[in-house]
């Protein structure tokens, strides 16, 4: 009887180790699978969005990068969180076409959010300390961020006016401050600063937060 009772623990013993090495094998395949869909969505949206901009990048000062963020370089006046003119034309010419992009069926229903970033480089005239430093160009990157999501929000065009309640759910302006230098020398060493103070627009996908 009590050779019996071990090797029906035994038994048990196996089949639980044989499901959890189950489990185990269909957590890597999904996980896989996941990551292969999310590759394919970057390539997608990527050449979306060349086919649309490409003609245009060198007169924005713009760049599309292989992640997906839309860079413009060094959009506004040092210190200036208003829009100048010829960045408003920009925005007037970028902002419905990329909503338009972005609203398409392959696309619209993997995002989870469209984030304006502004960026500012590592440095502040007359401040005392790094705090200050810091604190001045978060709050001159937030309201650049916020300029710009009010601008494209605000234009009176008919691929912005049929998407608001979209927008409303999914565009999101993020101050960066200096947090995300670019840098001129491959060490990370030497801050481009010019085109750290730039503006870029993030799709940030379903992929990034989802849950299995």
């Amino acid at each position: 009887m009590i050779e019996d009772e071990n090797n029906s623990w035994i038994n048990i013993a196996d089949i639980m180790s044989a499901l959890m090495m189950i489990f185990m094998f269909v957590s890597i395949a999904f996980m896989y699978q996941l990551q292969n869909e999310k590759e394919l969505y970057r390539i997608k949206l990527n050449t979306a969005l060349h086919n649309e901009f490409d003609i245009d990048l060198k007169n924005w000062k713009a760049e599309i990068t292989e992640d997906n963020i839309f860079r413009f370089k060094s959009p506004f006046k040092i210190g200036s969180s208003k829009i100048p003119d010829n960045f408003s034309n920009i925005l007037d010419d970028f902002s419905p076409r990329y909503i338009k992009l972005l609203t398409l069926p392959n696309f619209k229903d993997e995002i989870d959010e469209i984030r304006i970033e502004g960026h500012t480089s590592n440095g502040w005239k007359k401040v005392s300390s790094q705090e200050d430093n810091y604190l001045n160009n978060m709050n001159l990157s937030q309201k650049r961020a916020n300029n710009v999501l009010s601008y494209l929000y605000k234009l009176d065009d008919e691929n912005i006016n049929s998407n608001q309640k979209w927008l409303e759910k999914y565009l999101r302006a993020n101050g960066m401050a200096f947090s995300n230098l670019l840098y001129i020398d491959n060490k990370k060493t030497i801050q481009d600063a010019n085109n750290s103070r730039r503006v870029e627009f993030r799709v940030i996908t379903e992929e990034h937060t989802r849950k299995f």
